[in-house]
């Protein structure tokens, strides 16, 4: 992990076409505005963790449902 200090209004460039710059300092917070592409997915670290355990628990579902529906149709046939 690499950390930077950076004051108001300086940005960081992350590659060619990411820029990252501090908008607003509070006492314990900070205000980003971040410039990327639109196919650059941003999410807050708390909701693409959300979105992954959503995601793992669609497909465990989707599995089940799946055996189940295969195990009908075995006793069916």
């Amino acid at each position: 992990m690499l950390v930077l200090q950076r004051k108001r209004n300086q940005s960081i460039v992350i590659g060619d076409n990411i820029e990252l710059s501090v908008i607003e300092i509070g006492s314990d917070w900070v205000k980003l505005a971040i410039s990327a592409p639109k196919n650059i997915a941003i999410l807050r670290a708390e909701l693409a963790e959300a979105a992954k355990a959503n995601r793992e628990s669609a497909d465990t579902a989707s599995l089940n449902v799946l055996k189940k529906m295969i195990e009908k149709k075995k006793t069916e046939g």
